[in-house]
């Protein structure tokens, strides 16, 4: 017997395993950072050294939570919507043939936590993770759906994903750019 919810679990551990090295790493560079500006003795007036530490792991990890159980929202909305206008499946077994896919994403956070120290290593990770779990995914789906829809499902996602980070990437640029504008050393 087979129980359907076996992988229900596995996309809250991969979320926490993701923050906590993405945290980790961000707390050691926010330290130096700290330091540089010379803030860090400040702090250590009121917190010690391993007690600063957990507290900005505890800052850290629930900031990268908060991310990426954002883009794993999106990402699933982003997903069903596309099912909607290219798959015929009205029973939903396409859905419960993609949990199988959470494997894929919980070894890559396994992986991730090899590579605390290095950010371009811990952000490859991450996107070899999230790129191979979307091959996964189609693959998964395209024994339910027609070559036309398959194509269809695949560039109606990546044309999703491309304006929504296009408009973030927008909006980040546009914000810089307005605070470096009012500083009065700008000019």
């Amino acid at each position: 017997m087979r129980n359907p919810y076996i992988y229900g679990y596995l996309p809250l551990i991969t979320i926490l395993l993701f923050s906590l090295t993405f945290g980790m790493y961000a707390v050691g560079e926010s330290l130096q950072i700290f330091q540089a500006v010379g803030v860090y003795s400040g702090m250590r007036e009121f917190l010690s050294d391993f007690e600063l530490r957990v507290f900005l792991l505890i800052v850290f990890a629930i900031v990268f939570f908060m991310l990426f159980s954002a883009l794993k929202l999106v990402g699933e909305t982003i997903h069903e919507l596309g099912m909607l206008f290219f798959s015929k499946d009205n029973d939903g077994a396409t859905v419960s043939q993609a949990r199988g896919g959470y494997i894929i994403l919980f070894v890559g956070a396994m992986c991730s936590a090899f590579a605390i120290q290095f950010i371009y290593v811990l952000i490859g990770v991450f996107v070899i993770t999230v790129f191979t779990y979307f091959i996964y995914l189609i693959y998964k789906m395209s024994h339910f759906m027609s070559m036309g829809s398959t194509i269809g499902l695949l560039i109606f996602e990546l044309f999703m994903w491309t304006i929504l980070l296009t408009l973030v990437v927008y909006v980040v640029l546009k914000l810089y750019n307005g605070i470096l504008a009012s500083l009065p050393f700008a000019n």
